[in-house]
């Protein structure tokens, strides 16, 4: 990664406004970087691991460069605080329907392994819906625990033909 680092975050929608969720979080999370985000196109994906008839989702990723003090701990409260402004309240059923998802993916090379946060991303390298999105805005980068290119773990995991790009990068 850089020498600044760079705070990767997934975001992902299946209840309410799907689209609208994710294109207003993306607003707000430009409030949490220093820089301009990096943002990829709108993506629908199929449910993972979700239960029967879980509507389709919306997801999309953004990179931003948290300001100076900011921790992955810090950072991921905000994220919490986030999907609770948009309706999300603590589950009840793993991976049941959602207004609003935002997983911090990885924070520069940092890594975690607590009861509140795993850094990275513990299945970031094998998700579709994150890795197509990503590939579009940082091919090359290589995640923390990763020998191999976003690109690279893209191109190794199976064809979804559920996930399709929705529009050109935001």
């Amino acid at each position: 990664m850089s020498s600044v680092p760079l705070a990767i975050i997934a975001l992902g929608s299946n209840l309410g406004h799907p689209r609208g969720n994710v294109l207003r979080a993306i607003e707000r999370l430009q409030s949490l970087s220093a820089t301009p985000l990096l943002k990829s196109s709108l993506w629908q994906s199929t449910p993972l691991d979700c239960p029967p008839g879980s509507p389709v989702f919306m997801n999309a990723v953004v990179v931003l460069v948290p300001p100076e003090g900011e921790t992955p701990e810090s950072l991921l409260a905000k994220l919490q605080a986030l999907e609770s402004e948009f309706g999300r309240f603590p589950k009840k059923v793993l991976n049941e329907p959602r207004p609003l998802d935002l997983d911090l993916v990885a924070f520069g090379g940092e890594i975690r392994a607590t009861m509140e946060l795993v850094l990275p991303h513990p299945r970031a390298h094998e998700r579709r819906f994150v890795l197509q999105p990503l590939s579009e805005i940082l091919p090359d980068l290589i995640l923390p625990g990763q020998t191999q290119s976003v690109a690279q773990l893209l191109e190794q995991l199976a064809p979804d033909n559920g996930m399709r790009k929705l529009t050109a990068q935001l």
